[in-house]
């Protein structure tokens, strides 16, 4: 994963770079299998390797191929994102340890889910009994931003799209 983001960083071939972070998408789907989060690693195959790669291949589409040299100093936008890493990294030291028993969740929600699930929802596989009836609403809110984001990069691809073909007459 760490080359896959050293690869982006040092491309300036946008298609590769959308290629790349489709990868870096499975791999971190792969990731999420290996540490028993079946539901996350699918959410990101399927919007991080599936959907945002085939929006931003449509967004490219009406694009250069090659990155433009930024115009003005990069220090700044460097810092703020040296700081929320920091801030981020800061807030992960009160966590429990990975697969620690005594950790919050496995306190509260978990044994209500493991034993009480199949008989509340009568969904024999937890996963999707957990996805489908108790966090309904939020799987419904993120399938309508997806689908909202979806068809916002169609509408700004056929106005672009537009104006290209009106340019191009206008020229003739």
């Amino acid at each position: 994963m760490v080359l896959t983001v050293l690869l982006i960083i040092r491309l300036h071939n946008l298609f590769a770079v959308v290629m790349l972070s489709g990868i870096y998408s499975l791999l971190a789907a792969t990731f999420f299998v290996v540490v028993d989060g079946v539901d996350v690693a699918f959410t990101e195959a399927a919007v991080g390797a599936g959907i945002s790669t085939v929006l931003m291949l449509g967004a490219l589409s009406v694009t250069t191929q090659r990155e433009k040299a930024a115009a003005k100093s990069t220090l700044v936008p460097l810092a703020v994102v040296v700081v929320t890493g920091a801030a981020l990294v800061y807030g992960t030291l009160d966590m429990p340890n990975y697969g620690d028993p005594e950790a919050p969740i496995h306190k509260h929600v978990a044994p209500r889910y493991i034993e009480d699930s199949l008989k509340e929802t009568s969904v024999p596989n937890m996963v999707t009994a957990v996805l489908a009836s108790y966090r309904g609403y939020d799987t419904l809110g993120e399938v309508t931003v997806i689908f909202t984001a979806g068809i916002g990069v169609i509408l700004l691809l056929v106005r672009v799209g537009g104006r290209r073909r009106r340019e191009d007459e206008d020229a003739a």
